[in-house]
C-alpha cells in the first residue's frame, strides 16, 4: 500500500491548473492533494528556503476556500502573503513548487504580475484586512456581489492597521469575510492582551461570552479543526455569499507535517536550505553576525544597568535575542508584537522616565512608524536607541522588504542623531555612547554584508556632533564613504593612486544627519572633486546634503548610491554595476572630471 501512495504522489497536484479543478476532487482526494502539496512545500524549501510554518499550517484552509470560492471573481487578499505558496499551487503556479527549474517563476509573496488571483503585492503585515474592505467598498458601490476574503493570521492582529481594519469593517453592512488563522503564534510567540481573549476563545471552541470580535461589531463562526478540510470547507459553505461582514476564526497548527516544524515553530517560521531528514541548514555561516554580537552586548549592559530594556516589535532574533536570552533578560526583554509604531512610542516613553530603551528593528519595519519617530519620539528629544538592521543593498531583497529607504525617511528628521558605522568596533562603541548619553534620540544603521573588524580602539566622542573622521589625508579628490560604502571608498582611493599617482583624501562621515562644515569648507582649498558613497537611494540621501552644501562652489561633487525604484529578488553585483558602484566605474568617472 506504502508503494502505491508513492506511485501516486503529485498525481492530483499536477493535474490542478485552475481553481475550479479542486472543485472536481472527493474528500479522500482532497486528503490526497493536501498531502501531494506538503510534499512538494517540502522539496522546494529545503532546496530554496523560504516561509515553512505558515504555509504547513495552512494547506487545508487554502484548499477549502478555492474549493467554496470561485477565484478570482470572488477575491482574496492574504496578509504578509507568506502563507500564499499554497494559493500559488491552486492557481495555475503549481510548476514553481514541483520542478526545481522553476522555483524561482514566482516570488515568495502574493504578486499580480503573476497572476489575476493575486490583487496586492504584499510583504508587511497586518494589511489585509484593511485592503479587503476596500475591494469590497468599491465592489457596493459598482453594484456587484463578489465575495471578498481577507486571510490574516493571529499574530498580525497585533498590527495597528488589522485592528482599524476590524473597527472599519461593520461599516460596510455587505459581504466581507475576514479567515483569522490561529495557530498560537506570531514570528515568535504572541504578545499582547488580546491573546488571552483568543485563548478564551480557543478553550471554550468559540462560545465565550467575551468576544473580541464580535465586541467590534463583527458576526462569528469558530471552527475547532483547521487542518480539516472537510470542517473548513463546510465552515466556507455557511458564509459564502453572506451579506454582511463576519470573521471566520479557525484554529491550524503551524509547521503541521513536518515533525521539527511542529515542534520548534519560531525557528521553521521561515528556513534557509536545509536537509529534509535532519532538519539542519545545508548553507553555512562562518564568522560573526550584528545580530548576536548585539544581544550578547546588550545582555551585559542589562546586567549592569537594570533600567536597559531591549524592544522587539515580534523579530527577537534581529538583534540576536534567540528564546534562551529572552528568558534570561527577563522583564528587561519586551516583544510589543507586530507593532512598530507602538515600539517607538514606548521607547520614547521609557526614555521620559528614566528608563533605557533600545529597540532592534529591521529596515523595511521602520518605514512603518515615521508618524512615532517624529512626532512621539524626536520632538520630545528623548533618548532612545534604534538599532536598523538590513538597512543595505546587501540586506532582502524581496520588493516587499527593501531596505534601502531608511536614510531618506528618517536622517531629515530634527533632533535624531542617524549614525552609520563601518566596523564591529565602530559599532559597539556607537551603542555604547548612545546608551550612556541623554541629550538625543539615536539611532545607529548597522553595517550590511559581512561584519568587517579592524581591531582599532574607538577614542571618538559621538556627542561632538557631525565631525567626520579623516583616514587618510591626500588632494584633488576626497571620498565621503558612507557606512557599508566605506570598504568601496577605500578600493576607490587605491585606483585613483594608481592611475594617477595622485592620493585622495579618504572620509568615514559617520553621522547620516549632519553635515561636518568645517572639513568640508577645508577641502575647497585642495580639492577639485567629491565623492559620495551611500548604501541606499540617492533621493534625499546623504550626498544631497553634500551636494548642496557644494551648490555655489566651483566644488565637481558625484554622488553614488542607489536609484530610486523598486527592485524585486535582484543580482546585488548587477544592481551595483546599473547604478556605477563598482571600483572601476567610479574611478572612469572621476577621471573625467580631474
Amino acid at each position: 500500500m506504502h508503494v502505491n501512495n508513492r506511485k501516486e504522489e503529485k498525481m492530483y497536484l499536477e493535474k490542478i491548473n485552475q481553481p475550479a479543478d479542486v472543485r472536481n476532487l472527493n474528500k479522500e482526494q482532497l486528503e490526497a492533494l493536501a498531502a501531494e502539496m506538503r510534499t512538494a512545500l517540502l522539496n522546494k524549501l529545503s532546496k530554496h528556503g523560504g516561509h515553512f510554518g505558515p504555509n504547513f499550517g495552512m494547506v487545508e484552509a487554502i484548499i477549502a476556500l478555492h474549493y467554496v470560492f470561485d477565484s478570482p471573481k470572488d477575491k482574496m487578499v492574504y496578509d504578509v502573503s507568506h502563507q500564499s505558496y499554497c494559493h500559488k499551487m491552486l492557481t495555475g503556479r503549481k510548476d514553481a513548487f514541483l520542478y526545481e527549474e522553476k522555483y524561482d517563476d514566482v516570488s515568495g509573496y502574493s504578486n499580480p504580475e503573476e497572476s489575476e488571483h493575486d490583487f496586492f503585492n504584499i510583504g508587511h503585515t497586518s494589511t489585509s484586512v484593511s485592503l479587503a474592505c476596500g475591494l469590497a467598498k468599491s465592489r457596493d458601490l459598482k453594484g456587484e456581489k463578489e465575495n471578498i476574503i481577507a486571510i490574516i493570521g493571529d499574530g498580525s492582529l497585533s498590527g495597528g492597521e488589522a485592528l482599524e481594519g476590524l473597527d472599519f469593517a461593520p461599516e460596510l453592512k455587505s459581504n466581507m469575510i475576514i479567515v483569522v488563522n490561529d495557530n498560537d503564534m506570531s514570528i515568535a510567540e504572541n504578545h499582547g492582551g488580546m491573546y488571552q481573549n483568543l485563548k478564551l476563545l480557543r478553550d471554550t471552541e468559540g462560545k465565550a461570552e467575551c468576544n473580541l470580535f464580535k465586541a467590534m461589531g463583527l458576526d462569528y463562526l469558530f471552527v475547532k479543526e483547521g487542518n480539516d478540510v472537510e470542517k473548513l470547507i463546510e465552515a466556507f459553505q455557511k458564509v459564502k455569499d453572506i451579506n454582511h461582514p463576519i470573521v471566520v476564526h479557525i484554529c491550524t497548527q503551524k509547521g503541521k507535517g513536518y515533525a521539527l516544524a511542529e515542534e520548534h515553530k519560531e525557528q521553521w517560521h521561515w528556513c534557509m536550505p536545509f536537509d529534509k531528514e535532519t532538519g539542519k541548514s545545508t548553507v553555512s555561516f562562518d564568522g560573526e553576525d550584528y545580530g548576536s554580537m548585539t544581544a550578547e552586548f546588550l545582555m551585559k549592559k542589562m546586567k549592569e544597568d537594570k533600567t536597559l530594556v531591549g524592544i522587539t516589535s515580534a523579530t527577537p532574533t534581529v538583534f540576536g535575542f534567540t528564546e534562551d536570552k529572552r528568558k534570561e533578560a527577563g522583564s528587561q526583554f519586551v516583544d510589543v508584537g507586530i507593532a512598530e509604531e507602538h515600539a517607538v512610542a514606548l521607547a520614547s516613553g521609557i526614555a521620559a522616565n528614566g528608563g533605557n530603551p533600545v529597540y532592534g528593528v529591521y529596515s523595511t519595519f521602520i518605514q512603518r512608524t515615521y508618524d512615532q519617530l517624529s512626532q512621539d519620539l524626536c520632538i520630545n528629544n528623548n533618548p532612545a536607541t534604534i538599532l536598523v538592521f538590513a538597512a543595505s543593498v546587501y540586506g532582502m531583497n524581496d520588493v516587499t522588504h527593501l531596505g534601502i529607504y531608511d536614510i531618506p525617511m528618517m536622517s531629515n528628521i530634527p533632533n535624531l542623531v542617524y549614525l552609520a558605522p563601518t566596523t564591529k568596533e565602530e559599532y559597539l562603541a556607537m551603542i555604547e555612547w548612545s546608551i550612556s548619553q541623554k541629550e538625543h534620540p539615536v539611532a545607529i544603521r548597522v553595517p550590511g554584508g559581512a561584519v568587517i573588524s579592524d581591531g582599532k580602539t574607538v577614542t571618538k566622542d559621538f556627542g561632538k556632533l557631525n565631525q567626520y573622521e579623516v583616514t587618510q589625508k591626500g588632494n584633488k579628490v576626497a571620498i565621503l564613504a558612507l557606512g557599508t560604502f566605506y570598504s568601496l571608498g577605500q578600493e576607490v582611493a587605491k585606483e585613483i593612486a594608481k592611475e594617477t599617482g595622485v592620493q585622495p583624501t579618504l572620509i568615514n562621515p559617520m553621522y547620516i544627519t549632519g553635515t561636518d562644515d568645517k572639513l568640508l569648507e577645508e577641502l575647497k582649498a585642495e580639492h577639485q572633486v567629491v565623492i559620495t558613497l551611500e548604501d541606499g537611494v540617492l533621493d534625499g540621501g546623504f550626498g544631497e546634503k553634500i551636494s548642496r552644501f557644494y551648490g555655489a562652489s566651483d566644488m565637481k561633487v558625484l554622488n553614488y548610491g542607489l536609484k530610486k525604484e523598486f527592485i524585486d529578488r535582484y543580482d546585488v553585483n548587477e544592481v551595483l554595476k546599473e547604478n556605477r558602484l563598482t571600483k572601476e566605474q567610479i574611478v572612469e568617472d572621476t577621471m573625467k572630471l580631474c
